[in-house]
């Protein structure tokens, strides 16, 4: 086995393949040229080759599966671009589970929640949560299990040799740094490390959009959320709910008219409430122009909502927005081509896979494309009706690199089949698939391909806490 300083000599003079256009090394001196891009000088990056997983994005799929991974005994580091574990969570303040029901990481974190008496709702499923709370005891269970955690780091390219990824490069405000392993999960969402290692992936209903819209919610405080309970959305329940009418006339009367057509305003601890009610369309995730201007419009609405509602009294005098999120909340990104396709075709039959790694029942879920469409209707299932499906771990393992294998949104499915099990519930079980798998892959020196599921699930006894 190499030792790391030849590790990383190997690395600072090896080619980094497919990154020219991703701000990889080259080899000219820095200079501008007539087609106005800008060749960037050769330099050495620092190699850190110290863990077994590395798991890029700490999301609901992502902090699981670092956090299963390490529990399964291998060395972990995980990076995220904001301050926060959490991602749609905490960063962009989700505030719902939904699809929850599922056993393993899916009941501990409520009933840890639950136990910091941050849960609002009974049962597991459509529950809602204090996003300080899950901020904290996400940190809190990453130390406990020795997984090394970096904020505030962004990945920005990746290194193979031949169909095997080997590195990625990272950037901070530590600079530009380099990190090994055998093998990487991509839990960022909009699939950015698969994207950088050369995978082919899809964006949207399209090869790369119409895409669902985006969401940026508001917590909000009011004088007293007991006066506003017939307009509050229904929680708990094991996820069964119809959001009040109320709510709906409370914003007309205060001459509002939300950019989604089915705004809700959630319980989440004493006088918090959390208020959905925006919509930005026909953003492209992967664009930070196009994501920037929608972030800075739905800003600006959400806070007219409030001032609006304030202005008209009642119940709402006084309500002041507290917080809206460090990320706009994005449904559709990449998704990164798999060794399995989930399509529609799978959820209208409810099939049934022998290396399933959880059993999805949430519905297709579209918002509307357009603000045409959500005048009609918010959104819709497209006309499919789900039978409960599974999700094989062949989905979550990259088709064109070894070495990755992806969880949450991003993994390997068709537009309609994503629409159903984008949230987060099942992020949470994919990425403790993912974790496991992983973590045996690296132990016995195998691509996360050539392990089997029967192999893999065997290890959940260990990193399933009572």
């Amino acid at each position: 086995m190499d030792s790391p300083a030849s590790s990383r000599r190997r690395f600072l003079t090896s080619s980094l393949l497919g990154l020219g256009a991703l701000g990889a090394i080259t080899k000219a001196a820095a200079a501008t040229s007539k087609s106005g891009m800008l060749t960037e000088a050769e330099r050495e990056t620092p190699l850190t080759a110290d863990c077994d997983v590395i798991v890029c994005g700490a999301g609901p799929a992502g902090v699981t599966a670092a956090i299963a991974a390490a529990r399964a005994g291998a060395k972990v580091r995980l990076f995220e671009a904001h301050g926060s574990l959490g991602g749609v969570w905490t960063s962009s303040l989700l505030g719902y589970l939904l699809d929850f029901d599922k056993p393993g990481f899916n009941q501990e974190l409520v009933r840890r929640l639950r136990a910091r008496d941050a849960i609002d709702g009974d049962g597991v499923n459509g529950v809602t949560y204090h996003p300080e709370e899950m901020k904290l005891l996400l940190e809190e269970l990453c130390v406990a299990a020795g997984v090394k955690v970096q904020l505030h780091t962004r990945i920005v390219a990746a290194h193979r040799e031949g169909r095997t990824l080997k590195a990625i490069v990272t950037e901070s405000k530590s600079g530009r740094q380099a990190w090994a392993a055998p093998v990487f999960i991509d839990t960022t969402g909009d699939g950015d490390l698969g994207a950088r290692a050369g995978c082919e992936f899809e964006i949207g209903r399209e090869q790369s959009c119409p895409c669902q819209p985006m969401t940026l919610y508001a917590l909000v405080t009011v004088n007293d959320a007991k006066a506003l309970a017939d307009q509050l959305h229904p929680v708990g329940g094991n996820g069964r709910h119809v959001g009040p009418g109320k709510f709906k006339a409370a914003l007309a009367a205060a001459g509002v008219t939300p950019s989604y057509g089915k705004a809700s305003l959630f319980p989440i601890k004493d006088n918090l409430v959390l208020l959905m009610a925006n919509h930005e369309y026909g953003i492209n995730a992967t664009d930070a122009a196009q994501v920037t201007e929608a972030t800075m419009r739905a800003r600006a609405e959400v806070n007219d909502i409030v001032r609006k509602l304030r202005k008209s009294g009642g119940a709402w005098a006084g309500a002041q927005i507290v917080a809206t999120p460090a990320q706009i909340g994005v449904r559709d990104g990449r998704r990164i081509k798999g060794r399995y396709l989930l399509t529609k075709e799978d959820l209208i039959a409810g099939q049934r896979q022998d290396d399933a790694v959880v059993r999805a029942t949430f519905p297709v879920d579209i918002h509307a494309l357009t603000a045409e469409e959500n005048k009609k209707s918010a959104y819709s299932n497209a006309g499919v009706k789900v039978k409960p499906y599974d999700i094989p771990l062949r989905a979550l393992i990259a088709r064109d690199v070894d070495g990755l294998m992806m969880a949450g949104r991003c993994i390997s499915g068709d537009f309609i089949a994503h629409a159903s099990y984008r949230v987060t519930g099942n992020a949470v079980a994919m990425g403790e698939a993912a974790g496991v798998t992983s973590a045996l892959a690296a132990a016995s020196k195998r691509a996360p391909h050539e392990v089997s599921w029967p192999e893999a699930s065997a290890l959940l006894p260990k990193v399933r806490q009572s």
